[in-house]
C-alpha cells in the first residue's frame, strides 16, 4: 500500500505536464484528485505497517517504508494540504501563461514530503530531504525577476543544513552499522555513547532549525514570500517547514532528555517564538506578517519538542496539526484578497471596501484559531502547551508574551485587511476560490468542538515520537486550571493591545535589529566566492607547471608525515627481480633524456619510451590486463599528442634560472616521496581479504575466470559505470571547450615542395596499404578482446582501445584533414554507451538488485548481462577516441564544423 501510494504521486508528477498543457491552470483541480486517493488508502492502513525493496541487499540497502502514527500524521498534512493549494491554485493562477514547471515542481514536492515521512532508511530520507529543498529553490525562482536572489539565499541556508543532516546520517550509520532508521532508533548505542548521542543530536537540530526557519537561520522564510502564494501556503507554511518537525519529532525517543538537545531546542525556539512575534507587528505586508508568524509557531512547537515530556511531545503534535491549518488557510485568503483588491498593503487596504463577507468569515476565523481563541483548535493546542510548560516558569512566561502578541498580530490581519470604510469597492471572490481556504478554516472550528475525532490519530503519532504508549483524549474544557488562567490572561492583555494597538505599532515600529540576517547570508555568500577565487586562481592557468605542482607538493608532504608516523611491518621475501632493476635504469634514462629534450617532438618520443617501460614492468608482473591498457593507452597518446604539437611551438621556451629551480625540486622531491611509497608499500603483507576472496570465490560466482574484468564489470560495476559516466562528460566537456574557444592554428611544415614528403597523399600510401590490410583485422580483434574479456585479457576497456588505434590507422593514413574525418556520431556513441550501461543495472533488478549480473547458456557459450555492460563501456570509450581524433585533428571545413556542432547539441 505504501508503495502504491508513492507511485500515485510519482505518476501524478509525471503527467502533471502533460494534464497542464491541455486543462492549463485548472490542472489543479485534477492534480488534487490523487493527493486526495492516496490520503484515503493511507488513513485506511492498519497501524504499523512496514514494506521494503531491496536494492543491494549485501549492504542492507533498499528503500524501506513504514508507517507509524507520526508518519501517517504528517502525510496527511502533506497529502491533503497539498490537495487543497492545488484546487486553490487552478483559481489563483492566471488564465493565461504556461503554469507546467508550476504543477510539475509542486506534485514533486509533494511525492518527495511523502517519500521523507514514509521511509525507514536514513539515505533515503536524505535523499528526500534535499529533493523537497530544490523544489523549494525552483518555485521561488520561478516567481518573477526578483525571485532570483532571495531563490539563492534560501537554497544556500537549507542546502547548507543539507549537509548537516549527510553529516549526520554517515555519523548514524557509522555508529549503529545500519541504515534503517527503526533499526537505528532501537540501536543501544543511544544508552552507551554519549559523546555520539551529542553529536547526533547537535547536527539533527541544526538540519531541522535551517528547515523550520528558527534561530540563528530564520532569515530566509520571510525573504521566500516573494514566491507565489500557494506556493507560500504549501511550503513555506503547511509542509515544507514541516520537515524539520517532522525530523525533530522522528528522533525524540532517544534524544528527549539530553542537555545539549534540550537547551538547543529550547532556547532557539523560544527565541525564534518571540522574535517572530515582534516582527509581526511591525509588517504591513501581510503575507510577510504571516511568514513571521509562521517562524512564530514553529518556535513555539520546537520548545515543545525540546522540552521532551510526553504532554509537551502530544502538545507539539496537536499544535503542528493546527498550524497547518489555520496557516495554510490564512495564506490562501491573504491571497484571495490580493487577487480581488490588487494589493495585500495594510496602508493600501484602508484606502479599498473589501465587500468580502465569506473571506473575512474564513480569515475571521483562521486568525482566531491562531490567536488561541476559545472553541477552535489552536486554542487547544496552546492550553496543552501550557499544560506542558507547567513547572518551567521561565518557559512558561516567554511562551505566554509569545502568545500574547500572537493574539495582537492575529487581529492586526483582520482589522489591517478590513479596516477600510472608503475608496473602491472590492466584490468578494467566486466560491472556487476561497472555498478551500474556507473548508480549512472551518475546520479548525469543528475540530476545535470536538476534538476527540483525533484522539487515537494524536495518540499514535504522540506514543511513536516518544516511544512509550499515550492515550491522549483531546477536550475543549479541562475544568479551571493553571493553563486556563494563562489563557485567560493572553487573551485580556491580548485584547488590550488590540485596543491601543496604534501606540504599540509606535513602539515596536522601531525596535529592529542592528544585525540582518539576510545580510549576514550575503556577506557569507560573496566571502565563500571570493574564497573560491583565490583558490581557483592557483589553478586557473593554462599553464601546465601550477596544475602538476599541486598534487605533487602534496604527495611530497604526505611522504614526509608518513616517515614519521608510518610503523612500517617487515618485507614478506625479496619482492624485486632482476628485470626489474634493468627496466628502471631504462625509465631512468628515459627520464634524464625527457629533462634535457628541446623540442617537443623528441620529448614525446623520451616520454614513450618511459611509458612502454612501464608497460613491460606490468607484463613482467603477470598484470596482463594493466600491460595491455598501458600499452594502449601510450599508442593513443601519442597519436593525440601528435595532434596537439601541430598548434604547438617546435621547441620549448627556455625557462629562467629560478623557475628551473623550483620546478626540479618539486620534481625531485615529488619522485623520491613516490619511489618511497612504492618501497613502503610492496611486499610488506600477504594477498588482502578482499584478494584471496576474488581468487577463490570469483570463478564460481561470476563464470569469469579474469579476475580483473569480473571485479570491473561484476563486484565493483558501479564503481566502473561511475568513471564511465564521468569519462562521457568529459568527452562533452572537451567538444564544448573546442566549440567555444578556437584552438590555436595548425603549424606549417618546414619543407620544400620538392621535399619527399611534401606530399601527404603520396607519402601516406604505405600507411594506407597497411590500414587496408590491418582495418579489419584490427576491428576483428577489437571485438574477440570484447568477447572474451571474462575469462581471459580483454573487456570492453580494452577492446575500444584497440578499436581506437584502429581507427587512428585509419586517421593517419588520410591525405589531408578533411579526408581524416571518421564520420560516426561519437557524441552519440558516447550517450548510447553510457544509456547501456546504466539500463543493465535496472535489468539486474529482476535478480533484486542494481547492476545484479544475471547468466544464461547458449549452445554452451555463457552469456551475462555484464557483457551487455561491457558493450555500453566499449561504445562510449570508442566515442571518446573518435572526439579526440575528429575535434583535435580536423581542419577548417565549416560545414563539417557545423554538422559536429549540431551532433553535439
Amino acid at each position: 500500500m505504501l508503495f502504491v501510494c508513492l507511485v500515485i504521486l510519482l505518476g501524478t508528477a509525471a503527467v502533471a505536464p502533460v494534464v497542464t498543457r491541455g486543462t492549463g491552470r485548472n490542472a489543479g483541480w485534477l492534480l488534487a484528485a490523487p493527493l486526495l486517493v492516496a490520503a484515503v488508502l493511507l488513513g485506511a492502513t492498519a497501524l504499523p505497517l512496514e514494506q521494503t525493496v531491496p536494492w543491494i541487499p549485501s549492504l542492507d540497502i533498499g528503500l524501506s517504508l513504514r508507517l507509524n502514527g507520526l508518519s501517517l500524521f504528517f502525510s496527511m498534512l502533506v497529502l491533503v494540504i497539498g490537495a487543497g493549494v492545488l484546487a486553490y491554485a487552478a483559481r489563483y493562477l492566471g488564465r493565461s501563461g504556461d503554469h507546467r514547471t508550476f504543477y510539475l515542481l509542486m506534485t514533486t514536492f509533494a511525492l518527495s514530503m511523502l517519500l521523507l515521512v514514509l521511509t525507514d532508511d536514513l539515505v533515503v530520507l536524505f535523499v528526500a530531504w534535499e529533493a523537497t529543498t530544490l523544489c523549494s529553490f525552483f518555485l521561488i525562482a520561478r516567481s518573477g525577476e526578483n525571485a532570483r536572489e532571495p531563490a539563492i539565499r534560501t537554497l544556500l541556508v537549507t542546502a547548507a543544513g543539507g549537509l548537516v543532516l549527510l553529516a549526520a546520517v554517515a555519523t548514524m550509520i557509522v555508529g549503529t552499522g545500519t541504515s534503517r532508521i527503526s533499526d537505528v532508533l532501537a540501536h543501544p548505542i543511544w544508552q552507551e555513547n554519549q559523546g555520539f548521542v551529542t553529536a547526533v543530536a547537535v547536527l539533527l537540530a541544526i538540519a531541522a532549525f535551517t528547515k523550520s526557519a528558527q534561530f540563528p537561520f530564520q532569515a530566509w522564510l520571510p525573504d521566500s514570500m516573494v514566491a507565489i502564494t500557494p506556493v507560500s501556503a504549501y511550503l513555506h507554511a503547511a509542509a515544507m517547514v514541516k520537515a524539520g518537525i517532522y525530523l525533530l519529532l522522528l528522533f525524540s525517543p532517544v534524544l528527549a532528555g539530553n542537555t545539549v538537545w534540550s537547551v538547543m531546542l529550547v532556547a532557539c525556539g523560544l527565541i525564534t517564538a518571540l522574535f517572530g512575534a515582534a516582527a509581526a507587528l511591525r509588517r504591513y505586508d501581510l503575507k510577510e506578517l504571516l511568514a513571521y508568524s509562521t517562524m512564530s509557531q514553529l518556535g513555539l512547537i520546537v520548545a515543545m519538542i525540546g522540552v521532551g515530556t510526553p504532554a509537551a511531545i502530544t502538545a507539539a503534535v496537536v499544535h503542528t496539526g493546527s498550524h497547518a491549518l489555520f496557516k495554510s488557510a490564512l495564506f490562501m485568503l491573504i491571497g484571495v484578497i490580493d487577487h480581488q483588491a490588487g494589493t495585500r498593503d495594510i496602508r493600501e487596504l484602508r484606502g479599498k471596501q473589501l465587500k468580502m463577507p465569506f473571506t473575512g468569515a474564513a480569515l475571521v476565523l483562521a486568525s482566531a484559531s491562531m490567536a488561541g481563541v476559545p472553541l477552535l483548535l489552536g486554542f487547544i493546542s496552546k492550553e496543552m502547551m501550557f499544560m506542558a510548560y507547567i513547572g518551567l516558569p521561565v518557559v512558561l512566561i516567554v511562551a505566554a508574551v509569545t502568545s500574547v502578541l500572537t493574539f495582537a498580530y492575529s487581529a492586526r490581519i483582520v482589522l489591517g485587511a478590513f479596516s477600510g470604510s472608503s475608496g473602491r469597492v472590492v466584490d468578494e471572490a467566486p466560491i472556487t476560490f476561497w472555498g478551500v481556504p474556507a473548508v480549512a478554516a472551518v475546520a479548525s472550528l469543528v475540530f476545535g468542538i470536538f476534538p476527540g475525532v483525533f484522539d487515537s490519530f494524536v495518540s499514535a503519532a504522540a506514543s511513536d515520537a516518544t516511544g512509550t504508549a499515550i492515550d491522549e483524549h483531546l477536550s475543549i474544557w479541562h475544568g479551571f486550571n493553571l493553563p486556563l488562567l494563562v489563557s485567560s490572561i493572553v487573551i485580556a492583555t491580548g485584547i488590550i493591545l488590540v485596543v491601543f494597538r496604534d501606540r504599540v505599532h509606535d513602539i515596536v515600529e522601531p525596535m529592529a535589529l542592528p544585525i540582518s540576517g539576510l545580510a549576514v547570508v550575503d556577506w557569507l555568500r560573496k566571502s565563500i566566492i571570493r574564497f573560491g577565487g583565490v583558490v581557483g586562481s592557483w589553478t586557473g592557468t593554462r599553464q601546465p607547471a601550477l596544475h602538476l605542482a599541486i598534487p605533487m607538493v602534496c604527495l611530497s608532504l604526505i611522504a614526509l608525515v608518513g616517515v614519521f608516523t608510518l610503523d612500517l611491518p617487515p618485507q614478506v621475501g625479496d619482492p624485486s627481480q632482476p628485470t626489474d632493476w634493468v627496466l628502471v635504469v631504462l625509465m631512468l634514462v628515459g627520464v634524464s633524456f625527457a629533462v634535457v629534450a628541446k623540442t617537443r617532438v623528441s620529448a614525446v618520443v623520451i616520454v614513450g619510451v618511459v611509458g612502454f617501460s612501464m608497460t613491460l614492468w606490468f607484463w613482467t608482473l603477470g598484470a596482463a590486463d594493466v600491460a595491455i591498457t598501458q600499452l594502449l593507452v601510450e599508442i593513443l597518446t601519442v597519436v593525440v599528442m601528435v595532434l596537439l604539437l601541430r598548434r604547438l611551438p617546435k621547441s620549448f621556451t627556455k625557462a629562467s634560472n629560478r623557475r628551473r629551480v623550483v620546478a626540479g625540486t618539486i620534481a625531485v622531491t615529488s619522485g623520491l616521496a613516490a619511489a618511497a611509497a612504492v618501497w613502503a608499500l610492496t611486499g610488506r603483507r600477504e594477498l588482502s581479504d578482499a584478494a584471496v576472496y576474488y581468487l577463490r570465490e570469483g570463478e564460481d560466482t561470476t563464470g569469469g575466470s579474469n579476475i580483473v574484468n569480473t571485479i570491473l564489470v561484476e563486484f565493483r560495476a558501479l564503481d566502473t559505470l561511475g568513471e564511465l559516466t564521468v569519462l562521457g562528460a568529459a568527452g562533452i566537456a572537451v567538444a564544448a571547450l573546442l566549440y567555444s574557444r578556437k584552438p590555436a592554428p595548425v603549424r606549417e611544415g618546414e619543407f620544400n615542395e620538392t621535399s619527399a614528403i611534401a606530399d601527404s597523399a603520396e607519402n601516406a600510401v604505405f600507411v594506407r596499404s597497411v590500414g587496408k590490410l590491418l582495418g579489419p583485422v584490427i576491428v576483428l580483434v577489437s571485438l574477440i578482446l570484447l568477447f572474451r574479456g571474462h575469462n581471459e585479457p580483454g573487456g570492453g576497456f580494452i577492446a575500444a582501445l584497440v578499436g581506437g588505434a584502429g581507427l587512428a590507422l585509419f586517421y593517419l593514413a588520410a591525405p589531408n584533414d578533411a579526408a581524416s574525418k571518421i564520420r560516426v556520431p561519437f557524441m552519440v556513441l558516447i550517450g548510447s554507451g553510457i544509456a547501456l550501461g546504466t539500463a543493465t543495472g535496472f535489468v539486474g533488478f529482476i535478480q533484486g538488485s542494481f547492476l545484479a549480473p544475471m547468466h544464461t547458456y547458449v549452445l554452451g557459450y555463457q552469456l551475462s548481462t555484464a557483457l551487455v555492460f561491457d558493450v555500453g563501456v566499449y561504445l562510449a570509450v570508442m566515442g571518446i577516441v573518435l572526439a579526440a581524433l575528429n575535434m583535435l585533428g580536423g581542419g577548417t571545413d565549416k560545414t563539417e564544423e557545423a554538422k559536429q556542432k549540431e551532433e553535439v547539441r
